[in-house]
């Protein structure tokens, strides 16, 4: 396996479900809401782990999800025995940094086709998701398919 380029800068994406909802920030969380003009989107930061000695089931490539302009990155961690999707104060650049993965910051991205899934690293089979419902947050299912939407247009910025 090729040792990833090191980067200066993360990517930065827009992202949305097929509902076209997409991801703001309410104090601490995120939450999907419907696409309009008066709705400032958060945009995500991403940058690859370049550590070679972890490896995940399933294809697609591991990255590090963050906020843009914002020192939060997304985690995932257990809550009274949930996995759960959660934003904590980091830089993505330490993280990237990091010679070794951080692996409950860790996401596997696959590709389906013009679409996404993040899948956490940490706890394999749960995947990042957003309600049909607008206004609730955004969260990780193992439900793929049902009552979540677990696809997202990850779209590079300009």
């Amino acid at each position: 396996m090729q040792t990833p380029q090191r980067q200066g800068s993360p990517g930065y994406h827009g992202i949305r479900d097929s509902f076209q909802m997409v991801w703001v920030l309410k104090g601490n969380s995120l939450i999907a809401v419907p696409s309009s003009s008066n709705v400032k989107p958060v945009s995500i930061s991403s940058l690859p782990c370049t550590d070679t000695n972890i490896h995940v089931e399933g294809k697609g490539s591991l990255i590090y999800l963050g906020i843009k302009d914002v020192d939060l990155c997304l985690l995932c961690a257990e809550i009274e025995g949930q996995p759960t999707l959660q934003l904590k104060e980091k830089r993505i650049m330490d993280l990237y940094l990091e010679n070794e993965a951080q692996v409950p910051f860790l996401f596997l991205r696959s590709i389906e086709g013009s679409t996404s899934t993040f899948q956490s690293v940490a706890y394999p089979g749960w995947f990042i998701a957003t309600s049909s419902e607008a206004g609730q947050p955004v969260i990780l299912t193992k439900e793929r398919g049902k009552t979540y939407n677990t696809n997202f247009f990850f779209s590079p910025e300009e």
